[in-house]
């Protein structure tokens, strides 16, 4: 049996953006939004800022009971804290990897804002309904 490789769209040539540029910025309360696309993934740079929360935050502009969106993050700075649908809590801080699958809440621990880089669950955050 012969096999036939094809190539991936994604490594067909070079690419660069910068967050500092992104394609798309959304904003909601306290926390904004930065996003870029290569090779059809999605980059979503989060700020969160003291005091953010997602079910007063960005719940009511996409009305669903928790968020339904899936996380694979690397976080920056700050500490967030992460109650899933069936009750289990984590936290993450600078320097951890989290895969938050959809059905949670979240929030901003302390006085310093919580940045982290998201690659699988951006696409739709906190776009309006």
């Amino acid at each position: 049996m012969k096999t036939t490789k094809t190539k991936s769209p994604i490594m067909t040539r070079v690419q660069k953006r910068n967050l500092l540029d992104p394609d798309e910025k959304r904003t909601f309360e306290k926390g904004k939004l930065e996003l870029v696309t290569l090779g059809g993934i999605t980059f979503g740079r989060a700020t969160l800022e003291p005091g953010w929360k997602w079910s007063t935050c960005v719940k009511p502009m996409v009305k669903t009971k928790s968020c339904q969106s899936s996380h694979l993050q690397y976080h920056l700075s700050g500490r967030l804290h992460v109650v899933m649908d069936d009750g289990t809590e984590v936290e993450f801080g600078p320097g951890d990897v989290s895969m938050i699958p959809p059905g949670h809440d979240a929030w901003v621990i302390g006085d310093e804002p919580v940045v982290v880089l998201d690659i699988s669950g951006m696409v739709d955050y906190a776009k309006k309904k």
